[in-house]
């Protein structure tokens, strides 16, 4: 059966062990750490619409913010989470919140409501701490997990970090799949970007390498289902 067939099977959660610490990783792209009721997310580059908009008067849908807000908010049902950890990126730019539409503000604080919602500083967003709610850090420590926007060269165990928007691509039959994914060696874990707009990195890039030195799994987003591709059945693009 081809890849492109086998993922529109029925979705079932997917889980693994992260530097001693359990993990699920949903199909949204969130990972959900049971242990401490927390649902972490990375890259949604809220307002990327208007930002290009404001910068250049390239022109994109308007509706990025609201579509991704809309992905977080079915994950939050799913998991009840007691804290929500949004890894850096969140806003494409210092001044997104200034531009959200009054909607798409009342659902960031429906969502913040009765949990401890953390924003972690990103390159693109690390000025935004005001008018958001939630707080804002550096990095957050739970259990044996470091959670950051951007992952340190070398080795890091237990490190859990955006940034790099990875992205696998399976070549079978002659077809190409490419899909975004979770990357992990169980010591260390790149999330993929959230964003309804965000773009995304081949996993196989020298990005990676000084992260994954002793070779990774990629965990590629299915329409059905997360499916574990080892690094050496992954194309380059």
């Amino acid at each position: 059966m081809a890849l492109g067939q086998r993922l529109e099977k029925t979705s079932k959660p997917t889980g693994l062990t992260l530097a001693g610490e359990a993990a699920v990783l949903d199909l949204s792209g969130a990972l959900w750490l049971p242990a401490h009721r927390t649902l972490v997310v990375s890259d949604l580059h809220l307002e990327k619409g208007s930002a290009f908009a404001a910068r250049s008067g390239q022109f994109l849908p308007p509706y990025d913010t609201r579509e991704t807000l809309a992905n977080l908010h079915e994950a939050v049902l799913r998991h009840e989470p007691e804290r929500v950890v949004a890894l850096g990126d969140s806003f494409h730019d210092a001044r997104g919140p200034e531009r959200m539409e009054p909607g798409d503000r009342a659902m960031v604080a429906a969502l913040q409501a009765g949990r401890d919602w953390v924003w972690i500083a990103g390159n693109h967003d690390a000025a935004v701490q005001e008018g958001v709610g939630g707080r804002y850090a550096e990095t957050l420590t739970l259990g044996a997990l470091t959670l950051r926007h951007e992952p340190v060269p070398g080795p890091a165990p237990g490190e859990v970090a955006g940034h790099l928007h990875p992205c696998g691509k399976v070549a079978m039959r002659g077809r190409a799949v490419r899909r975004r994914c979770f990357v992990s060696d169980g010591a260390r874990l790149v999330m993929p970007a959230f964003g309804a707009f965000t773009g995304g990195l081949n996993v196989r890039d020298k990005a990676f390498e000084p992260l994954f030195a002793t070779g990774f799994t990629a965990h590629l987003l299915g329409d059905g289902r997360v499916f574990a591709i080892g690094r050496q059945m992954l194309a380059r693009d």
